[in-house]
């Protein structure tokens, strides 16, 4: 273990993944009430990108083959294009605390996708369990029972961050059997790119440019986007990989459990978010169905195919 990794650096970089990323929900929210919502990711990651590639290459790594860029375009359509550009788009309907809730069910997703697609996990009743947890509490963020109070969360934007989810529960899936860089941060850098490069395109098409006049947006959502870019996806990512190289994988992995609840505050202090019975029990609910789903040890259905965890990372990029 290396000597740099002091006790400080390390509370510092768990702070990052931890509070930075919780609260770039809070930041989304702020930033797509003046600017329409994939071009506000667009700026975003093609920034980002850019500058995490341009970084990368001058640390000496080389860029990706041609093969490992075809790669990363597909990774970046259901990790940007769809994931996050639906994220950035519900955050118009859902509250960005909410919204984090809802992320949150990934791990769920994910767990699926490795009983039905890599066929790494077979179903038990834990894991079972779990599921229908994770699920009871995005119903109960949705229900329009009275007895929840407080108004429930808009299910159009509730089915987009749903689809987002598995989006990218699909992508952790695919990124093990597609040829990517060896380096993860280029490989993060090539995907993070991509989609930017595809969210602009998405905007284009959904004719988000007519009528966008930059200088009309005010000064908090530039100060927004600027946050996500250098804090976001620069600052705390690089905290993530630093980590990944000092703590172990789980251990790191615990911020899934803290950024909702990060997002979940922050959305009710700073944005005046409602934080009722409705949105604590769906939070617990979701909260402890990922809890349970990312502490298990894998179960393969036969030694003749490689064991993955339910709770696995997914690509290096995916991340808030």
């Amino acid at each position: 273990m290396s000597s740099g990794a002091t006790p400080v650096r390390r509370l510092l970089a768990f702070a990052a993944i931890y509070f930075i990323w919780g609260s770039t929900f809070l930041a989304i929210r702020i930033g797509v009430r003046d600017v329409p919502p994939f071009l506000l990711a667009a700026m975003r990651f093609v920034i980002a990108g850019l500058a995490l590639y341009a970084w990368t290459l001058a640390r000496g790594e080389r860029s990706p083959r041609p093969r490992e860029w075809g790669s990363a375009v597909l990774l970046a359509v259901l990790i940007f294009d769809i994931n996050y550009g639906l994220v950035f788009w519900a955050e118009q309907r859902v509250p960005s605390g909410t919204t984090a809730v809802m992320m949150a069910t990934i791990p769920a997703f994910m767990a699926l996708a490795e009983i039905t697609i890599l066929r790494t996990q077979r179903l038990t009743v834990r894991l079972a369990v779990a599921l229908v947890v994770g699920i009871g509490g995005v119903a109960v963020l949705t229900s329009r029972s009275p007895s929840l109070g407080g108004a429930p969360v808009d299910r159009v934007g509730a089915v987009a961050l749903v689809i987002g989810a598995m989006s990218w529960a699909l992508a952790s899936a695919l990124a093990r059997k597609l040829p990517l860089p060896p380096s993860r941060v280029m490989s993060s850098a090539a995907q993070m790119l991509s989609g930017g490069v595809l969210l602009a395109l998405t905007s284009g098409a959904l004719g988000e440019f007519r009528g966008f006049h930059p200088g009309s947006v005010p000064a908090a959502a530039w100060l927004a986007l600027l946050y996500m870019i250098v804090a976001g996806s620069i600052v705390a990512f690089t905290a993530y990989v630093w980590l990944l190289h000092h703590e172990s994988p789980t251990k790191v992995g615990t911020y899934a459990y803290v950024n909702p609840v990060v997002a979940v505050l922050l959305g009710y202090f700073l944005a005046g978010e409602e934080l009722g019975v409705r949105v604590l029990l769906g939070t617990l609910l979701v909260l402890v169905s990922v809890v349970v789903i990312t502490t298990m040890r894998a179960r393969p259905v036969s030694s003749g195919t490689g064991a993955g965890s339910a709770g696995a990372a997914p690509p290096a990029s995916a991340r808030r």
